[in-house]
């Protein structure tokens, strides 16, 4: 079932009224919501959604649901649950999450409120976005890209003799302080066609079938396909440095980079 994507429209959102329209073994669906679903290298959002009445269903993952802006929220076990008692010697393990036995389900028509880890989703904004200014900083076709809430890294095809650590950090927290406004941009899948260079990243291409593509731009930096959630304003990302950078195979040369400080 399609869901109305908040978060599309503005990430800073952290929670939102809902209703549920659909629970099955993958999770939950709601008609609308702010939690970003896993893609593009982006890990889905964690939270809550809290019923009026109390219940609270801890959210583990979102992921992509089965139709076109469909989002399947991952339930996770109940936190007012009692902890199991550790498992005798032979015994199975725990299985997957899920709702805590005895924790009576979200049933379709309930009324939640959905709110994401703020915390989390913030930074991954930052490294989400630091991604795109990276790409600007090594010119070469990105292979492979991941974000974490204190780390992400993209891979290039690219000599591993041109990146240099020192000269990447010093050019991308040059660009950083630049403190340029981010804007989401809408082109039509035909206006995409008639400009291929926009797509950078080899391993992950935009959606397509809705009849339009979102881009990220970055004024007089950078300008890419991209459904992902970002900071309003680049100087929001703050200081980074380079953490590594490795050769993950003939095509793949990795450059990691994180916050230079926590915070």
């Amino acid at each position: 079932m399609k869901t109305e994507l908040l978060f599309r429209d503005d990430a800073y959102l952290r929670s939102c009224t809902a209703k549920v329209i659909a629970v099955h073994d993958r999770g939950i669906e709601l008609d609308r919501t702010v939690f970003y679903p896993a893609g593009g290298g982006q890990p889905g959002d964690i939270g809550e959604l809290r019923r009026a009445d109390g219940l609270v269903v801890p959210i583990v993952d979102t992921r992509k649901g089965e139709d076109v802006d469909s989002v399947v929220h991952v339930p996770g076990a109940a936190p007012s649950a009692a902890a199991p008692s550790p498992a005798a010697p032979g015994a199975a393990g725990p299985g997957p999450a899920g709702p805590a036995a005895g924790t009576p389900p979200l049933a379709v028509g309930d009324e939640v409120e959905a709110a994401i880890d703020w915390d989390r989703r913030h930074a991954m904004m930052r490294i989400h976005t630091c991604l795109h200014v990276l790409s600007c900083v090594v010119v070469a076709p990105v292979t492979g890209g991941n974000i974490a809430p204190d780390k992400g890294r993209l891979d290039f095809d690219i000599d591993m003799s041109l990146l240099d650590a020192g000269k990447i950090e010093s050019e991308l927290n040059a660009l950083i302080e630049r403190a340029v406004d981010t804007e989401t941009v809408w082109i039509t899948d035909e206006e995409l066609d008639a400009q291929p260079e926009l797509v950078k990243t080899m391993s992950v291409q935009p959606p397509r079938g809705a009849g339009r593509v979102r881009l990220l731009k970055i004024a007089g930096i950078d300008l890419q396909p991209c459904g992902g959630t970002h900071v309003r304003n680049i100087g929001e990302i703050g200081r980074v440095k380079v953490l590594r950078i490795r050769n993950e195979g003939r095509r793949n040369k990795r450059v990691e980079i994180g916050f230079a400080s926590a915070g």
